[in-house]
């Protein structure tokens, strides 16, 4: 009867003229959407450029030592 790679044309055909109305609408959507995605990405890139990395003040702990010894000792 039909093989798989007719059905897959019968059913894009189908797609398309039961969706014709609409593929406008969705191509014009996910450029937007691409468009939000990417100018949100380099903008997020140039903010990790300017901001300086933050130095939290505090002391060394060996990984070693945990917190009920340090804890015991005089």
């Amino acid at each position: 009867m039909f093989g798989l790679s007719e059905l897959a044309i019968i059913l894009i055909v189908v797609i398309a003229v039961l969706a014709a109305r609409k593929l406008p609408e969705l191509a014009r959507s996910a450029g937007k959407s691409a468009r939000i995605l990417k100018a949100e990405a380099r903008a997020a890139r140039e903010q990790d450029r300017r901001e300086a990395p933050r130095v939290i003040q505090g002391e060394a702990v060996s990984r070693d030592a945990s917190p009920e010894t340090e804890q015991r000792r005089p």
